[in-house]
């Protein structure tokens, strides 16, 4: 059996040491609690700059997806102004823009020549696909020349996807 009195003895003595051998050591980190958390002029501006971006970038972000969300296709068409002509065969090229909010599926684009008021050639271009904001070109061929008479370009209709 051992004494309470040894074993106290033990413990106190080995305590003794550790603090004498953490009192030899010297600390040169200062604490943290005293440590001032300065940060530099470049440091700053650094952090404004990257705060404004990120804020402006979430900003638009959530502008255009609140105002684009629920706006259908709005398609417009727009004729090319030079009719190229190729073989006895004159070549209407034209743009289809969507400015809309939502995708336009099998677009349908007709063309009528009229001279002397009358339907003489008619024409439909199908595009298969349209996004919000893009756009997308075609042509109409025809056998008669487009400048003696009146054409008339149009889109006849679409289908959400």
């Amino acid at each position: 059996m051992s004494h309470p009195q040894n074993s106290e003895l033990l413990i106190s003595s080995m305590e003794n040491s550790t603090d004498s051998l953490q009192t030899n050591q010297v600390d040169t980190d200062p604490p943290i609690d005293r440590q001032k958390s300065t940060r530099s002029l470049a440091e700053w501006i650094s952090f404004g700059f990257a705060s404004i971006l990120v804020g402006t970038i979430a900003g638009l972000v959530i502008f255009n997806w609140t105002t684009e969300r629920d706006r259908p296709p709005i398609l417009a068409i727009e004729k090319k102004e030079q009719i190229r002509q190729e073989n006895n065969q004159y070549y209407v090229l034209f743009t289809l823009h969507n400015t809309g909010g939502e995708t336009a599926e099998s677009v349908q684009v007709s063309a009528e020549l009229k001279i002397n008021d009358q339907v003489q050639e008619a024409g439909n271009v199908e595009i298969d696909f349209l996004a919000p904001k893009e756009q997308a070109e075609g042509a109409f061929v025809f056998h008669q020349n487009p400048d003696k008479g009146e054409l008339i370009l149009r889109v006849s209709s679409y289908k959400k996807p």
